[in-house]
């Protein structure tokens, strides 16, 4: 003889209900912006991250050519800007980058335009600091030795994308936090018109012994069920979306979009989304069901 599963006993027809009917799909809605939501924060930090390990400390001098003046030669200026940086306190290297790397730095804009030999091209050095770096007054020093030089200190705009960065985190929480209140607004709504359409059937559960914690199990596992099957469904849209848009981007330059992969451990907390929901869900539907029955003559 086969053995069938047990399933918790339902005395409420809540599945027929109008109001719930509709709870897993608001559920999958609200899973999926939330996942997108926290998916995005995800990205813009760990793009951050990348380019503050990879340029903070850095500066990059330009050696522009110029024309129509009485100037000595680029590559002339460039050396000299070069022994300029070497001898200045607080740098480490100073490296001067050779025409093929400059050119595929300018390839996603210019195309293969950017090794055209016509093409005028400033002398780019990259520049590492090993210690504070008074900026004004190197700045000052090459200009007066390498006219057209200019520098650029990447902790500026460093400044700037992690102020944007942070930004993104705080609008991704504000999200999560206005989807969280949506969710117990639309349980406490399904909730209370459950109780109203069966409160024959609730007062009869308490005739015959039943207690409020009783008829709160009732609603909980149901209104736990449906927000876990639509948490799941609305992550799993995520997941597929993230996927798709990770596929799109990878014809595009790298140097023009982030990567758009999540790590593993990102998909894994991407999996508490549906999992908040329905603990959120539960707590509200206890305190809903509760509050109400005390009120209930």
């Amino acid at each position: 003889m086969a053995l069938r599963p047990v399933r918790p006993r339902s005395d409420l027809p809540l599945a027929v209900d109008p109001s719930s009917r509709f709870l897993g799909w608001i559920t999958a809605l609200m899973a999926f912006l939330a996942a997108l939501a926290l998916a995005g924060a995800m990205l813009v930090s760990d793009m951050a991250q990348r380019w503050d390990s990879g340029l903070a400390g850095g500066l990059t001098v330009q050696v522009a050519p110029m024309s129509g003046a009485p100037v000595a030669p680029l590559d002339e200026r460039a050396e000299a800007a070069l022994t300029v940086l070497r001898s200045f306190p607080g740098i480490r290297t100073a490296t001067l980058l050779g025409g093929g790397e400059i050119a595929r730095l300018l390839e996603p804009w210019l195309g293969a335009g950017a090794a055209d030999p016509l093409l005028p091209m400033p002398r780019l050095i990259d520049v590492a600091a090993d210690g504070p770096v008074d900026v004004a007054a190197l700045r000052l020093r090459l200009t007066s030795a390498a006219p057209g030089a200019t520098l650029d200190d990447h902790a500026v705009w460093l400044a700037d994308l992690r102020s944007f960065a942070g930004a993104i985190r705080l609008a991704a929480l504000g999200v999560v936090v206005l989807i969280g209140a949506a969710a117990v607004m639309t349980v406490v709504f399904a909730v209370r018109t459950g109780l109203a359409l069966h409160r024959p059937v609730v007062e009869l559960l308490h005739l015959m012994g039943a207690t409020d914690r009783y008829v709160s199990r009732q609603f909980e596992r149901h209104v736990v069920g449906r927000s876990l099957r639509g948490g799941g469904l609305g992550l799993l849209l995520a997941g597929g979306t993230m996927y798709g848009l990770h596929r799109a981007s990878q014809g595009l330059r790298a140097s023009l979009l982030p990567d758009l992969a999540l790590q593993p451990w990102q998909w894994g907390a991407l999996l508490l989304v549906p999992a908040g929901l329905a603990l959120l869900a539960l707590v509200t539907a206890r305190w809903t069901v509760l509050r109400t029955l005390e009120s209930m003559p």
